[in-house]
């Protein structure tokens, strides 16, 4: 059996069509979905990209592999082992269509990096360029005698969201210049972004202007997305090879007061889709609500490759899940961290999640501590931290149960707390013009 890791880097789940979405964002994806399995409730628990990648391709939390921010010191302990590595030991030609570098490129035979054309227009074609690496690797890999393990990393729909055309018009039709429009005045002006989102959207008033761009930026990975689909069946894989897909977080898109980056644990950046298909393996057309996680997708994806799973990965295989067994997933209660523009954990269950900031005051002037009734306010809208502080002091003591279990357990420091906040701001004002 082959395998083939897709990390589509910034997707939301809710916002592809296999997931409910109103647009009609991602045809090829949503075909996928009805050919194999979709879980419904997956989550990334450790955000933004580099810890999120570093617990999908490892099956560890950051309380074991360490790496909890974008640092650009942080180094991945040589002792915890990736996915390549372990397939890699058993046989398996490995390759990876990725930039990250750095440990991410631990255990392939081949890394492929990549970079993509800015469109004159103003698009950027960055799924476009992926493929190239993509199919690259798929004809090395097809002409290898020993099964693949191929890792591919989009960028759509990253920040900044510039699909190229004719995507770029796709799910927008007004004048997003509208001077009467002044929708954008908060995200423009705000201090921390205002130059970054200014270099990127210029003169734009309209706030539903970029929300499209990001669906037309799915749509425009979905067709990429086609082209790797479409030369695993000219190849005569498609029969033989697992496809698991997934992303590494989400994105915020104005629900609160957050604008187009992935920061914040609500669920907009944490939920995120999973949808595997392998004819013959997979059930098709199954739809799980049972709650997973990506740390659970390594060991999920070497037991169906027949490798053993060892204690080393925190993460619980999902495979009983497709077959009836474990209906409420791998884990009852999920803790989540990020560690970027600020540093919080929260504790969600299917119930409840309280989010805990590290530092105060917070740049988005969002509370120290936040706790949302899921089932009666899925968008976390409305905190209840004073209504309910019994369930937000029962949440925090199972947290700090969580965290001192985990430093017993490996024998190291909170990362959290030894690694600092990454980012201040994002872009630099514009030159002054000589005179």
């Amino acid at each position: 059996m082959n395998l083939l890791l897709i990390s589509l880097d910034t997707t939301r789940a809710d916002h592809l069509g296999c997931y409910g979405w109103r647009r009609n964002t991602s045809p090829h994806l949503d075909r996928l979905a009805a050919e194999g399995t979709l879980f419904e409730r997956c989550f990334s628990p450790h955000i933004p990209t580099h810890p999120a990648h570093t617990t999908m391709l490892t099956g560890c939390d950051v309380m074991r592999h360490g790496i909890v921010a974008n640092s650009p010191t942080a180094e991945l302990a040589p002792g915890v082992r990736t996915l390549a590595e372990r397939l890699k030991e058993r046989g398996y030609w490995t390759g990876a269509a990725d930039n990250l570098g750095r440990w991410f490129s631990r255990g392939f035979d081949v890394y492929e990096g990549y970079s993509w054309a800015k469109d004159p227009q103003g698009g950027w074609r960055k799924g476009e360029a992926v493929t190239r690496a993509a199919l690259k690797l798929l004809d090395q890999a097809a002409a290898q005698t020993q099964p693949f393990f191929l890792f591919l990393h989009y960028w759509d729909p990253h920040t900044p969201y510039l699909p190229p055309a004719p995507f770029h018009r796709m799910f927008y039709g007004g004048d997003e210049r509208d001077r009467a429009n002044r929708s954008m005045e908060p995200v423009l002006n705000f201090p921390p972004f205002m130059h970054y989102f200014r270099g990127w959207m210029g003169d734009v008033t309209d706030i539903e202007f970029p929300k499209a761009q990001y669906d037309a930026s799915i749509a425009y990975m979905d067709l990429c997305l086609h082209h790797v689909f479409q030369r695993l069946e000219e190849a005569g894989l498609a029969e033989s090879t697992l496809v698991a897909v997934t992303a590494d977080h989400g994105e915020e898109l104005d629900e609160h007061a957050m604008w187009f980056d992935h920061h914040g644990l609500y669920d907009t950046n944490v939920h995120v889709p999973l949808i595997l298909r392998l004819p013959g393996t997979v059930p098709a057309g199954l739809r799980l609500p049972g709650q997973v996680r990506l740390t659970d997708l390594a060991p999920s994806l070497l037991e169906l490759a027949g490798v053993p799973v060892d204690a080393e990965m925190q993460g619980r295989s999902f495979v009983p899940m497709l077959s009836g067994g474990m209906p409420g997933g791998t884990a009852d209660t999920l803790f989540l961290t990020e560690c970027t523009w600020m540093r919080k954990r929260a504790v969600r269950t299917s119930e409840w999640k309280l989010i805990v900031a590290r530092d105060h005051p917070d740049i988005h002037g969002r509370p120290p501590v936040e706790l949302y009734h899921l089932p009666s306010d899925p968008g976390e809208q409305r905190n209840v931290v004073e209504q309910r502080p019994e369930v937000a002091a029962a949440l925090r003591v199972e947290l700090e149960a969580w965290l001192e279990t985990r430093r017993r357990e490996t024998g190291l420091p909170d990362p959290l707390e030894e690694q600092e906040i990454t980012l201040r701001q994002i872009g630099k004002p514009p030159a002054p013009k000589s005179s």
